[in-house]
């Protein structure tokens, strides 16, 4: 079982982040010379002998070392160049160079894969060692481009009747591909029709709630040509959700569907978005694309334009307009402790060199590849890897609507064969519920098309590393086990494709180019040792900045700096627990502040507690996570309802009515996939002499480790445990 947490500093951690994506399991176990860390102690005043850690996570360096085998009986009939990277020193030469000069490194890079209007003068602002720094993040400045030209405009001109988008509908057989060249006239007319009958410019935020489909790729696309700035809501949230973040980022253009699909499901998209513009008086303009064809949908004279009806109204052609390096590219919205979404800004240059050197490095992609990332363009993994990605490498991306499960638990591999995709990159959750489902599904497919496989969201278990290896990889190619975040914007610590990275399941292996991970003692902020052949265990942070690193929080850098840079100085503070083994593999341990992954998606656990205090009934609440087999977590909530006795009395019927009163509050207010799988009601909730939960000590019981609780005398109401422990048995 993954570890829990069982030390959560005081008053380290003033913005308890989302980070949406990454490679996190259940929180990291701190021990303090075997002794449970009390949340009222203030454990920096201990003296240093007692503050040293028992490594319960060494166990992980026990895992066999795979060396990742030759594919040239893959690749022998195909036009592949061969790998960007030929072996493990080459890597390591490299990545000597981007540490030790990332102004030569990453200027070289720049200068060869983004196109310029204007060369850039600086590749960064220089600290006084000469070396980036967190307090003047910039990179590439004053230099000119447009992210549109480099993901479209090129590779028309270059390739137009290249395959750049292949659709795959929710339905097998209704899907379609795009070439650059239509890609690129339809940018260029959806470009005007924001320009010219929405009133979009340049610096603009707009609000894109759409499913996966060839139009949003389409939209993004063309909102960057014009400078604008896009704010994609994952089409699974509520209209609360959506609401929030037209809001903050005050967008006046809301771009959506009539309706949606998603295994065999219709999902009312329009329907969604009117709720959420009851309360956002700003936005003038509504653009609708028909994805079903719905006549019944609703239609608002004056502020709702047909995709299709505007777009025909333009010619094929118009310029990109362009930007500084810096200028914001788009915002992602995460959860954060107060319930308030932060809107992470990302720049332009930074975050497409990034993407196009992970993109290269970490999974060899060339420009006649096939790249098929399973993610929803609602999260990072979308953005990067779907949509940035891809096209700035000039390959085809396959944009993929339905589920894994829809019409069987084939439909992955069907996909794959069909299109002869040449790296896939999915979430530990998917892979789960395929090999649950049977190696049946798997049985049939030739899968010789593949050259990698990637994993993204959590550390994959070993025993579905396994899986993944022999019945899809075929224990001939490699799996790019990559650990990451919304803020970092490519890739932190992963193996790298093209036969260069030795593997350990579980691991995200080594760092990438321009990444220099510490790991912290979370107590004093020092850094532990970095020597070759010690194990450490700590807090992961990055002790310098790289150009796809999150600028800011849209609007608050207050909030940017408390969240991820205050809590160890001159560090970039990644929330996670790490160590590192006495092979120099990294392994993600999970969280350290108060964040639930389900399916690979960080969610803040006040964000849900938020939603739950609202109802009238409901006096106080607690969510955590707990071990879940599918979706490596799972939300629980921890409820203290108003007038005891009215309910004591009360109906198992009644009761569960109330549980399904508190889900479906959850699924309104946030979405379906943050409502909690558990409801449990309680008289009360375990908290210290201050008033603070101690969360830790319900993680622990819905873990089923109630007798490893410590002591528990300290609580201003320790009687209220053993209620708990039996509250969950029943």
């Amino acid at each position: 079982m993954s570890p829990s947490a069982i030390f959560e500093k005081k008053n380290i951690i003033p913005e308890q982040n989302d980070k949406n994506i990454g490679n996190s399991g259940e929180n990291l176990i701190f021990k303090i010379k075997g002794k449970q860390a009390n949340e009222e102690e203030n454990i920096s005043s201990l003296p240093d002998d007692t503050c040293k850690q028992v490594f319960e996570n060494e166990h992980l360096t026990n895992v066999e070392m795979f060396t990742q085998k030759s594919i040239k009986d893959r690749t022998a009939n195909t036009p592949y160049p061969g790998p960007y990277i030929a072996n493990l020193e080459q890597y390591r030469a490299l990545y000597k160079a981007s540490v030790e000069n990332p102004k030569k490194f990453f200027g070289d890079h720049a200068n060869k894969l983004l196109n310029w209007f204007r060369p850039f003068d600086e590749v960064y602002i220089p600290g006084d060692d000469g070396l980036p720094t967190f307090e003047n993040n910039a990179w590439f400045l004053n230099g000119q481009l447009n992210a549109c030209y480099n993901c479209v405009d090129k590779h028309a001109l270059e390739s137009p009747n290249k395959v750049a988008i292949i659709y795959e509908a929710d339905e097998p057989n209704e899907g379609y591909s795009l070439t650059y060249k239509e890609l690129f006239e339809q940018v260029c007319q959806v470009a005007q029709v924001l320009k010219y009958s929405m009133g979009v410019k340049k610096g603009d935020t707009v609000a894109v709630y759409m499913p996966m489909i060839p139009q949003a790729l389409v939209t993004l696309m063309a909102i960057i040509r014009l400078g604008a700035i896009h704010s994609v809501v994952f089409a699974g949230f509520s209209s609360h959700s959506l609401r929030d973040r037209i809001n903050d980022a005050q967008s006046k253009v809301v771009i959506t569907t009539d309706e949606s699909k998603r295994g065999s499901k219709v999902i009312e998209t329009k329907k969604i978005v009117d709720d959420a513009l009851k309360e956002t008086p700003q936005v003038e303009k509504v653009l609708v694309f028909k994805r079903t064809g719905n006549p019944n949908i609703n239609h608002v004279d004056g502020r709702d334009l047909d995709y299709e009806e505007e777009r025909v109204k333009y010619n094929t052609y118009t310029p990109c307009e362009p930007v500084d390096s810096e200028h914001p590219l788009f915002l992602l919205y995460t959860s954060g402790s107060t319930g308030t979404p932060k809107g992470v800004q990302h720049s332009t240059a930074g975050f497409l060199l990034g993407a196009q050197m992970t993109m290269q490095y970490s999974f060899d992609t060339h420009k006649d590849d096939v790249f098929f990332t399973a993610g929803d363009i609602g999260w990072i993994t979308g953005h990067t890897y779907c949509v940035y990605g891809p096209l700035l490498v000039g390959c085809a991306t396959v944009v993929f609507e339905g589920t894994p499960a829809y019409p069987n638990y084939s439909r992955y591999w069907d996909i794959v064969d069909k299109y002869k995709c040449t790296q896939f990159y999915v979430a530990p959750t998917a892979l789960r519920l395929l090999k649950r489902a049977g190696d049946k599904f798997t049985e049939g497919y030739s899968l010789k098309s593949l050259r990698s496989l990637g994993s993204v969201g959590e550390p994959i278990a070993a025993e579905i590393w396994e899986w993944y290896n022999e019945k899809i990889g075929k224990k001939e190619i490699p799996i790019i086990d990559t650990y990451w975040q919304t803020e970092s914007g490519s890739h932190m610590i992963t193996p790298m494709a093209g036969g260069v990275s030795p593997m350990k399941p579980g691991s995200a292996s080594f760092p990438q180019f321009g990444i220099v991970p510490a790991i912290l003692d979370p107590n004093t902020g020092k850094e532990l040792s970095n020597k070759e052949g010690v194990h450490v265990e700590g807090v992961l942070c990055c002790k310098r900045p790289w150009p796809s690193f999150a600028r800011t929080i849209w609007k608050n850098h207050d909030r940017f700096l408390s969240t991820y840079i205050t809590p160890y100085p001159k560090h970039y503070f990644t929330g996670d627990g790490a160590a590192r083994d006495a092979d120099g593999f990294y392994w993600i341990l999970g969280r350290v502040d108060d964040v639930v992954n389900v399916s690979g998606h960080r969610l803040s656990t006040a964000e849900i507690e938020s939603a739950l205090i609202e109802e009238d009934f409901v006096a106080e609440c607690a969510v955590v996570g707990y071990p879940d087999e599918l979706t490596g977590s799972a939300v629980a909530a921890f409820v203290v309802l108003k007038n005891k006795s009215s309910w004591s009395g009360a109906s198992e019927v009644e009761l569960q009515d109330i549980k399904k009163h508190l889900i479906l509050t959850v699924r309104k207010d946030i979405g379906p996939f943050a409502a909690p799988k558990l409801i449990v009601l309680v008289d009360d909730l375990p908290k210290t002499r201050s008033g603070k939960i101690m969360r830790r000590i319900l993680r622990k019981i819905l873990a089923g480790e109630a007798d490893q609780l410590g002591d528990v005398s300290t609580l201003s109401n320790p009687e209220v445990v053993r209620h708990l422990i039996e509250t969950v048995k029943i």
